[in-house]
């Protein structure tokens, strides 16, 4: 019903994640190469034909989107009052750190990690704190013992969450987000959770809204969440923030408002309601061809490239791909491949300690892109095994 399979050629259309040289191929910026659903384009289409483009309100329509999406897919009940429009979601995470904590004091991340979380923390003058995750047997965890001793420093503040968590894709059990709750409210710790990767997940796998745990969890939590990631919508700028405590929903408010970030463009609106009102179809059938990807790249490398593995992930369209046995980093590796076949990844020094040894690869495209950015990984990996052994 919906076509994923088409090349569209992006290269003259201003695009960041195309803005390479000709023979290179793009697979790393958490960008989808898919059309979004064609009933965000009929809306935007029928706004586009108004033809004026003045100052915009929240509709009623916006919220009740949000809510009803949230509730029936993710079992989390949100109220209108509680909710808010902002520019985007990593614009929410930089306003919230700048009007939430003083000066020089610490953020928890879970590292490897979104690499943006770094830059708004230094941004807003305060210091990172890595709670650096366990990596055993091709899964990762938590370090609760390191993660109590983070909290209990009186200079740790805030901690940002990624559930799902990228880069590694893993989606967090309520177990686990359930101890994270209860150790927040021991220390006065607020959590900040981007949870903007939650509706990509493996066909019969749900993620659980940090929110959504337990009391503890809904008390110290702030959730950021857009329909961006899902519905390929970036370049309109449109997010939420949900908080339930009052004392932090005052906060937040002021945040967004203090930063200019909480007034909408022409088409934000518009595109959210049309993808969480209309397009759920389109999206499971996205998550069905993303997960068929991820089967192509495991198999791949099981018989052409077993010297790197993709770790386990339940949720984005993003691959974690180990590559210690190469001895170098992620780094060095990114860059040998760039050079010599064209592809172009992230290595996974950028997220921080514990990544040094993987890399990023996006795999949000057509099967055929899919399958012409794995022939370049193994071409490039041959060719560095034989010049390091010649």
């Amino acid at each position: 019903m919906y076509d994923f399979d088409t090349v569209i050629d992006r290269r003259n259309d201003d695009s960041i994640k195309w803005k390479v040289a000709e023979n290179e191929l793009p697979m790393w910026v958490a960008d989808m190469d898919f059309r979004t659903a064609p009933e965000i384009l009929e809306a935007l289409r029928n706004r586009l034909e108004l033809g004026i483009f003045g100052y915009t309100d929240i509709p009623d329509s916006w919220y009740n989107a949000y809510i009803d999406w949230w509730e029936r897919r993710h079992g989390l009940k949100m109220e209108q009052k509680n909710l808010f429009f902002s520019t985007g979601v990593v614009y929410s995470i930089s306003a919230i750190l700048k009007h939430l904590a003083t000066a020089n004091e610490k953020v928890v991340v879970q590292s490897p990690v979104y690499n943006n979380f770094y830059n708004c923390i230094e941004d807003a003058g305060l210091r990172v704190a890595e709670n650096r995750l366990l990596y055993r047997g091709g899964t990762y965890s938590i370090d609760f013992a390191d993660l109590e001793e983070k909290f209990s420093d009186p200079q740790t503040s805030l901690m940002i969450l990624c559930n799902p968590h990228n880069p590694i894709s893993k989606i967090w059990n309520s177990e686990d987000l359930a101890r994270i709750g209860e150790l927040a409210k021991k220390y006065s710790v607020t959590v900040i959770a981007d949870e903007i990767h939650c509706d990509i997940t493996r066909p019969g796998t749900r993620y659980m809204p940090f929110a959504a745990v337990s009391e503890a969890c809904r008390e110290v939590s702030i959730t950021c969440i857009a329909p961006t990631k899902t519905f390929n919508l970036a370049g309109l700028h449109t997010s939420a923030v949900y908080v339930l405590n009052p004392a932090l929903r005052r906060k937040v408010r002021h945040a967004l408002h203090a930063d200019k970030f909480s007034a909408p463009n022409s088409f934000a609106t518009v595109a959210t309601v049309a993808a969480f009102e209309q397009s759920e179809k389109w999206l499971d059938s996205l998550r069905e061809y993303v997960f068929e990807n991820r089967k192509l790249v495991e198999a791949f490398l099981a018989e052409e490239l077993p010297e790197i593995s993709a770790v386990k992930g339940d949720a984005t369209y993003l691959v974690w791909l180990d590559i210690s046995s190469l001895k170098d980093t992620g780094r060095n590796v990114a860059a040998y491949l760039r050079r010599k076949t064209g592809l172009f990844l992230i290595g996974g020094d950028a997220y921080g300690s514990g990544g040094e040894h993987f890399l990023r690869m996006n795999i949000a495209c057509p099967r055929s892109i899919c399958l012409d950015g794995l022939n370049r990984l193994k071409q490039g990996v041959k060719s560095l095994e034989t010049e390091k052994l010649g």
